[in-house]
């Protein structure tokens, strides 16, 4: 296992979890959460969790992020803070 790619890998995941949290456009804030389950799907594809690590990607990055952009068509698209 390489050591400094995890280190990168993980780092990548908390600066999407943390801009995340902190963008107010919604549609954007979907696509930081796709971007941070991919990071985290090549986490796990890096541990030598392979399956765990395509279950992310499809679902998380997937499945997830298309019915989260499918749900914002009936929301405002910024928030009001």
């Amino acid at each position: 296992m390489n050591w400094q790619l995890t280190v990168i890998l993980f780092v990548i995941a908390i600066v999407c979890a943390i801009t995340a949290l902190s963008v107010h456009d919604l549609l954007a804030a979907v696509f930081v959460l796709m971007a941070y389950s991919f990071s985290m799907a090549l986490l796990f594809s890096e541990m030598a969790a392979v399956d765990v690590g395509f279950t992310e990607a499809s679902i998380g990055a997937g499945i997830s992020g298309a019915f989260l952009i499918a749900a914002l068509f009936s929301l405002k698209r910024r928030s009001e803070d």
